[in-house]
């Protein structure tokens, strides 16, 4: 084949190739040839079948296959003699001798972005701080007290007095639009928890003072986030009946409790806990790490990010802002900002986390840091264990497609390559308090 270099400008480059027609030609017969040999047709033994039937009823299927390997084989191999990596797939326009029977050459062009010169800088140099905290006895109190609280039972109210906060108000209510009872919002012996989450912001509230036996007319906004799309946003009015009121008591934080969750004992959920407990501190305290290493890496890339890359992180990450601010949940600090400043601050994310990608995927290749079948089997088995009495149907989704398992690969492999940084970068480990712990950002890519 024939190449032409069309293109270098910075990342960017571009090549126009010609491949002879007589190697197309070969090609498209022999694997008309192969065809023939399997196809089964009236009147023609296997294999005999004319190569001009061959050509009437396989012509333009071939042409396409035979096309689409030359131009991969061709690509391929124009990378491979130049040492060319490119940052993205490829982008091939075919500009003659592509239609069946040609004798023209086929000549096509390829442009793309290669990956910039990346120098790894010195990792044995950098100086972290590992925030850690140990699991207190007042932590596991606190979440032995919210256990007991969720375990806790309601007994009935039978005092003449008003509801109040902590309360559980049973109620009948219909719910109405511009005076019309809508789909759905209407219910009988409904437990609504006074002061607890979980029913429309200022629902609940309005109950409070109310007695049994009293009918109270209440009107809500559904927020503009809300799951139903037709109530979103809209103002409604409730007729409530107030029919019970139940107060809360107690659970008593003991083995009794410990037994009724499935302990052996009280001592036994304390462990439990503390475990649990340190297990997220740990989270907390690596995602710590991670934020400060990836911000000293960043520091230390100067090299060039491709545009492209640049451009499709973009998007996915501009895709997510849009539909964030159509729901109302924008990050406060981003909520008075203009698009253009919008569009710039997430550019300039977009810009470093593709510099931080590449320079930790340099630094796993030049130190052989793969991810293992095995480990992407173990991370398979941990998304199927998400989806209780789903998990042959998970199997069978990752097994179908690969590109869901390169999702679950990317990850596995910048967290090899972060332990890998961390062995070799000077850490220092620093005791926080676990508010302090929690109020740490967390990494950015």
């Amino acid at each position: 084949m024939q190449v032409t270099e069309t293109l270098s400008d910075g990342l960017k480059r571009g090549f126009t190739v010609t491949v002879p027609a007589t190697e197309i030609e070969s090609k498209r017969t022999a694997r008309l040839k192969e065809v023939g040999q399997s196809m089964k047709l009236p009147g023609f033994r296997p294999g005999k079948v004319p190569m001009s039937i061959l050509q009437q009823r396989f012509g333009e299927s071939v042409q396409g296959e035979v096309l689409e390997q030359v131009v991969s084989d061709a690509t391929r191999t124009l990378l491979d003699e130049r040492g060319l990596r490119p940052a993205m797939q490829p982008k091939v326009d075919l500009v003659s001798g592509s239609e069946p029977g040609s004798k023209e050459d086929l000549k096509f062009t390829v442009e793309f972005e290669v990956l910039p010169e990346i120098t790894i800088p010195d990792l044995s140099d950098l100086s972290l701080v590992r925030l850690k905290s140990e699991v207190n006895a007042e932590t596991v109190d606190k979440a032995l007290t919210e256990i007991a609280s969720r375990q806790r039972e309601f007994e009935k109210v039978e005092e003449d007095r008003p509801a109040a906060n902590g309360d559980v108000a049973v109620v009948d209510f219909v719910g109405k639009i511009d005076g019309t009872a809508f789909e759905g919002g209407s219910a009988d012996d409904v437990s609504v928890e006074l002061g607890g989450a979980g029913f429309i912001p200022g629902f609940a509230e309005q109950i409070e003072g109310m007695k049994v036996g009293d009918e109270k007319v209440i009107t809500v906004t559904f927020p503009a986030d809300y799951g139903a799309e037709h109530l979103a946003g809209k103002e409604a009015s409730f007729d409530i009946k107030l029919k019970e009121l139940r107060r809360p008591v107690e659970a008593k934080i003991d083995d009794e409790l410990a037994k009724k969750l499935g302990f052996d004992g009280l001592e036994q959920v304390r462990e439990l806990i503390s475990k649990q407990v340190g297990q997220e501190y740990e989270q907390l305290s690596r995602l710590r790490l991670k934020r400060e290493l990836l911000d000293k890496l960043a520091e230390k890339t100067d090299f060039e990010a491709p545009p492209g890359m640049v451009d499709a992180e973009f998007t996915q990450i501009w895709n997510r802002i849009e539909e964030d601010r159509k729901a109302g949940r924008l990050d406060e600090e981003d909520k008075d900002k203009d698009e253009d400043t919008l569009r710039a601050d997430y550019r300039k994310i977009a810009e470093r986390r593709v510099k931080l990608g590449l320079l930790l995927a340099e630094i796993g290749r030049v130190n052989n840091i793969t991810v293992t079948q095995e480990e992407i089997v173990h991370a398979v088995r941990a998304e199927a264990a998400r989806y209780p009495g789903q998990e042959q149907a998970v199997f069978e989704y990752f097994s179908k497609n690969p590109q869901a398992v390169d999702g679950l690969r990317g990850p596995i492999f910048e967290n090899k390559v972060i332990d890998y940084i961390v062995e070799l970068a000077k850490v220092e480990d620093k005791e926080v308090t676990p508010e302090e712990l929690a109020e740490m950002p967390e990494a950015d890519v």
